[in-house]
């Protein structure tokens, strides 16, 4: 049995937001981001309803980074690319369940957020 260990993030839109990281997969074929790596995090604002939010980190854009970088991103560096992006959804969409389900990781969001880090 997988404990799973519940994490909090406050929003700049008021909500505050419990999560936790599901897992990730390769996107299924026919999702228009394939290929991609898809990351799964379970999401609740009002600890009654719970749902999944997809974060996809393009094939491309992992591509870009390595040429610009000389190297490719590690599955940590990748993890916490998704991890920003769903935060940035925190902070940005006032109906999180409506608007944020499904979240896109370009190229410069994937630079933003690393360089964030110090991720060189």
């Amino acid at each position: 049995m997988t404990i799973r260990r519940m994490k909090t993030y406050a929003g700049t839109q008021g909500y505050v937001y419990q999560y936790y990281f599901v897992g990730q997969r390769a996107a299924l074929p026919g999702d228009p981001e394939v290929p991609a790596t898809e990351f799964v995090f379970d999401v609740t604002s009002d600890r009654k309803l719970t749902y999944a939010v997809s974060v996809f980190l393009p094939e491309k854009a992992l591509v870009e980074w390595a040429q610009a970088h000389a190297r490719p991103l590690s599955d940590t560096e990748q993890y916490a690319a998704a991890k920003l992006r769903l935060f940035r959804a925190f902070d940005e969409l006032d109906d999180m369940k409506t608007h944020g389900r499904r979240l896109v990781i370009d190229t410069s969001l994937l630079e933003e957020a690393l360089s964030s880090l110090g991720v060189e």
